[in-house]
């Protein structure tokens, strides 16, 4: 009895220092990939500004500019880009540690249905991260700049001086929202391959769902109808994408 119980405290011990080695590894790549990134915040910050740029085309770049109001204020912006591109990179190497950790205590079965699972996550999250960047903000951007009025509107001018933290803020929170909501499948099947719930479940409450998402849309994003549609639709495809996974693995199981 007494060898049994040291046994496992022997087994335990060496899952806790396994842990805590993927936990510094992980901590190591971060940090690395932090001090990479505020070497490079100037490209970062060129790279995260370009849907501006897109919005504003050729003909508005000369009498458009970002300003910064605090001494310490684009120190500071550069600090939050290079944590947000530290995190972005890490994300995969997160998942790949925390794979390595679990994998050798699953049988292969499991290992195959998980591994899927692991690997969408962060395909999903980029993919959501792109079209947040690429497509969404270049097209709220627009709408914002076209409450702009000249002087022969109003007795004075409204014209946007957007500041750079305010920005490059508006962009990481929209790519990260978009990432995370992008993940909504893998949440699903996941809770699907657990019988949690099941297609049928997912099919009768469509209606609500779609409400849900809509409201989910409206609070993650600026209170704009472009970027509310843009992020509510995309989640209604992968709901119902979700639901015929979910409908074939139902069959196959």
């Amino acid at each position: 009895m007494n060898a049994n119980n040291e046994q496992n405290q022997s087994t335990i011990s060496e899952h806790l220092l396994e842990l805590r080695s993927r936990i510094i590894k992980s901590l190591i790549f971060f940090v690395l990939a932090f001090i990479i990134s505020y070497i490079n915040a100037d490209k970062i910050y060129d790279f995260l500004l370009q849907p501006y740029v897109k919005a504003l085309g050729s003909d508005g770049l000369a009498n458009k500019r970002l300003i910064f109001t605090a001494l310490q204020e684009t120190f500071v912006t550069y600090l939050k880009l290079s944590f947000f591109s530290a995190l972005f990179f890490s994300f995969p190497i997160f998942l790949i540690q925390i794979w390595k950790f679990i994998a050798p205590g699953l049988y292969s079965n499991e290992k195959k249905a998980i591994l899927p699972f692991m690997i969408a996550t962060p395909v999903l999250f980029l993919l959501g991260a792109f079209l947040a960047y690429q497509f969404i903000m270049p097209l709220a951007i627009k709408f914002f700049l076209s409450f702009e009025s000249l002087t022969s509107q109003t007795s004075m001018p409204i014209q946007l001086e957007a500041k750079v933290s305010e920005y490059l803020s508006l962009i990481m929170i929209f790519m990260i929202a978009f990432g995370l909501s992008f993940e909504l499948p893998v949440l699903l099947i996941l809770l699907a391959t657990v019988g949690f719930i099941d297609s049928k479940y997912l099919s009768e409450r469509r209606r609500y769902i779609i409400v849900i998402i809509f409201i989910v849309a409206a609070i993650i994003t600026p209170p704009d109808p472009i970027s509310q549609i843009g992020l509510a639709i995309p989640l209604m495809l992968l709901y119902e994408i979700s639901i015929l996974i979910i409908k074939y693995l139902e069959k196959n199981k």
